[in-house]
């Protein structure tokens, strides 16, 4: 296979608006992960209340946590209409469409009847709306990541794509940070305010994403021709090991972020390890951290090569299981919030910031969008049902159940990563320099 470095497209000193369309990519993954991720934090604190009150708290919680998985079972739906939309029409119509819905379904989940008010039909309602979510949420990655991948420079595109991936732990502190401070409010206001309080975001989102140009490879590929008749067809045919090595990698980061900071939450609060507000406090650290950390990671990867990162986070989080349950058990609120943050900003933010140049480069221009999209969500059903199965594992093994599963997931990561190709390994870093030094440009800062 030739390298990729070689067979680039797009300005080898990225487009004039590589800056804009990477901030204007991250307004609104922040948007839809806040809205995404926020439903993960009331399922954890408050929906098996609301939604489940008959059910015991082990019931409830189960119970809440399918609702969430719900959501993740819908993305690859939502990844398969964004992929094929994205390599036929543009990925510029597929991020304002997501956001949209999105922000209309989060609006309506502030909305929902409880089941003290509505009966069975208030759990069967905020089902509905979480699969709207998740479709939603799976058609806006892959336009977000390809739009930046393809407008910035060769040389940058870990550290341009980190600032898109950055965009989850930037959602994950708004929504918390929201969280703690409707923790305070009486009643339903709790967990409403948040979701409500999503709108504005959403008009923000619109905004920005309006203002942003179609990739210039898109529109490459559109001029020469090339627009493939049936994308996940044509990617299923000739791409499909990279679609499943892609799913392997991506279990590692979000079934492993479902573990160790999805479940964690029920289980500080269950276990009476932490309060609600000192749990979502360490959230909103650990996030903040996470912000920063994301974009050095993309930018790591640009200088070293993706794969030697992955190999390495993988390795480290097969080694950190164990560990990191028997420092929350001691129920010190430093060891639990340090415990959170190596858990988000090494295990998970290093493998994303690394999936977001990398999973582009495995797949060819034309079914880009498609491939990337697949590989991406079809892996997020299993980090849907991974708190479930974990609260599962937890009555069965006690806190050595999760631990256990999140070392399989880290470990089916580092085998994912060693059976996949190195896109940006010596000899490409050393092609794109060449070109850069060939090509009179100014290179894109990110600043």
């Amino acid at each position: 296979m030739r390298s990729e470095a070689l067979t680039m497209r797009g300005p080898v000193h990225g487009t004039p608006d590589a800056r804009r369309v990477a901030w204007g990519s991250t307004a609104g993954a922040v948007i839809e992960s806040y809205d995404f991720i926020g439903f993960g934090t009331a399922a954890a604190l408050y929906f098996g209340h609301a939604f489940f009150p008959n059910a015991s708290p082990v019931i409830g919680t189960l119970s809440a946590f399918a609702t969430l998985g719900v959501g993740f079972v819908a993305r690859p739906i939502g990844g398969i209409i964004g992929g094929h939309l994205g390599d036929k029409i543009g990925r510029k119509p597929v991020l304002v469409a997501s956001l949209i819905v999105m922000g209309l379904a989060t609006f309506a989940i502030g909305l929902l009847p409880t089941y003290e008010t509505a009966g069975v039909l208030a759990p069967a309602l905020l089902v509905t709306v979480r699969i709207i979510q998740g479709v939603a949420y799976g058609a806006e990655w892959g336009g977000a990541i390809l739009m930046t991948y393809e407008h910035a420079p060769w040389r940058r595109k870990g550290a341009f794509t980190g600032i898109v991936q950055a965009g989850f732990p930037i959602g994950l502190l708004l929504a918390n940070l929201v969280f703690l401070v409707s923790v305070n409010l009486s009643g339903d206001w709790a967990w409403r305010v948040p979701f409500l309080a999503s709108l504005i975001l959403v008009i923000v989102g619109l905004v920005v994403r309006a203002k942003v140009p179609e990739s210039p490879v898109f529109e490459d590929v559109r001029d020469s021709g090339d627009i493939v008749k049936a994308p996940i067809v044509q990617v299923l045919r000739e791409d499909w090991r990279n679609v499943l090595r892609g799913i392997g990698l991506r279990i590692a980061e979000t079934a492993g972020y479902a573990v160790a900071i999805t479940y964690m939450i029920s289980y500080l609060k269950s276990e009476e390890l932490a309060t609600s507000g000192e749990t979502i406090m360490a959230l909103c650290i650990a996030s903040a951290v996470g912000i920063g950390a994301t974009i050095a990671w993309g930018g790591l990867t640009d200088r070293i090569g993706r794969r030697p990162v992955y190999l390495w986070v993988t390795l480290f989080g097969a080694l950190w299981a164990i560990p990191m349950f028997l420092l929350v058990n001691t129920a010190s609120l430093i060891a639990i919030v340090v415990t959170v943050i190596v858990s988000y900003a090494v295990c998970q933010n290093a493998l994303a910031g690394a999936q977001g140049a990398w999973f582009p480069e495995l797949f060819q221009a034309k079914t880009r969008s498609s491939g990337a999209s697949l590989a991406y969500q079809i892996s997020a059903m299993i980090s849907g049902v991974t708190p479930f199965v974990t609260t599962l594992l937890f009555l069965w093994l006690g806190w050595l159940g999760p631990a256990l599963l999140f070392l399989a997931y880290s470990a089916l990561g580092l085998v994912s990563a060693l059976l996949t190709r190195e896109t940006w390994g010596r000899a490409e870093r050393e092609a794109a320099a060449r070109a850069t030094a060939e090509t009179p440009a100014e290179p894109v800062r990110l600043s």
